[in-house]
């Protein structure tokens, strides 16, 4: 076929293209940590020594500073942590003494756990409430789902962790309250990191629909004697959800920030406590690596959306639509209309 090597090339350039801004976000994602972490007045081998203790003297701090090369100048110290992390060395932990890799390496699992649970519950619970806040005819009830969203995204994590401890650990005791206990502990911090994501994604899609439903193309479908299901199913939702997917990469960055409070609320391990541990101490190469794992899977994931986008709409063009399509889905939004619902065909 004579379009085929025109269809390769495009998708060669296209993967060239987000790979060379994927390694721009974690250059970019790098240089911002190291010169905000750097900038901190505290002294991180201080830290390490026990802060004002008269034990270590000047000498022994000053070891400790060139153990670690933070007695080189700031551009040296960049540029040998850059060099480190382009041979896949991350560093040493200050606080530890351990490889940064294997600090993280050992915090991903639980963490990926616990967020990808949290995902499942979130895209259940919060495409639920607005498939039925759409589809019902009932005006309250309709008003009640849609008014769960707000109040989802106000309530803040660590106050409704607290509460379902108290809850559902021990008022009724049905889960367990703090720990790495097997599936029931995974339960209650899911639920917690799960609820302001779900309300993000109802938020989005009930409008999508809500919008996409009143498109001339939906009146064809009922013309042509298609049910009610099958409209909003079928043939809305699809279009709808676009907007939805494109917050995707949002969304997972919500589910990882979102464990630093969580691990820490249900005292859980995984990547949100080394952090949180690591910001406290100043410990400078852990915090570097986990933004460096946190942008990657951010990278990922929104590459991931970008590829999905001409599977659900066939007319996106590969290589110049994403972009395009994620300004398209936030105006949209911003205004109350889809830009998907315009001249698709239903079939």
């Amino acid at each position: 076929m004579s379009g085929t090597p025109a269809l390769r090339a495009s998708i060669a350039r296209y993967i060239a293209l987000r790979l060379a801004q994927a390694l721009l976000v974690l250059w970019a994602a790098y240089t911002l940590s190291f010169l905000v972490l750097y900038a901190l007045p505290s002294d991180p081998v201080a830290l390490l020594a026990g802060g004002d203790a008269t034990d270590i003297s000047a000498a022994q701090l000053d070891d400790l500073r060139a153990r670690y090369g933070l007695d080189q100048p700031l551009w040296v110290q960049y540029l040998l942590h850059l060099r480190g992390i382009l041979t896949g060395d991350l560093g040493t932990s200050i606080s530890t003494g351990r490889p940064v890799a294997q600090v993280i390496g050992e915090a991903i699992p639980p963490t990926v756990q616990l967020a990808g649970f949290a995902l499942v519950v979130a895209v259940v619970l919060g495409a639920g409430i607005a498939i039925v806040a759409t589809f019902t005819r009932s005006r309250r009830l309709s008003a009640v789902l849609l008014g769960l969203p707000p109040l989802g995204v106000a309530v803040p994590s660590f106050w409704l962790g607290l509460v379902l401890i108290q809850w559902f650990s021990f008022q009724i005791p049905l889960f367990p309250a703090m720990g790495d206990k097997g599936f029931a502990s995974l339960v209650l911090p899911a639920v917690t990191l799960a609820v302001p994501t779900s309300a993000a994604i109802a938020q989005l899609l009930s409008k999508s629909l809500a919008t996409t439903l009143g498109e001339p193309y939906i009146d064809t479908a009922w013309a042509k004697g298609a049910g009610r299901w099958r409209v909003h199913l079928g043939h809305a939702l699809r279009n709808a959800a676009l907007p939805a997917l494109t917050v995707t990469g949002l969304v997972v960055g919500q589910l990882l920030s979102g464990t630093v409070v969580t691990e820490t609320v249900f005292s859980r391990p995984g990547v949100g406590r080394v952090t949180a541990l690591a910001v406290q101490q100043q410990d400078v190469p852990v915090v570097q690596g986990v933004v460096l794992f946190a942008a990657l899977v951010f990278v990922l994931t929104t590459l991931a959306v970008d590829l999905v986008y001409p599977v659900l709409d066939p007319r996106i063009v590969l290589g110049t639509a994403p972009a395009r399509r994620r300004r398209d889905a936030s105006a949209a939004s911003a205004a109350g209309r889809h830009p998907e619902a315009a001249g698709t065909e239903v079939k």
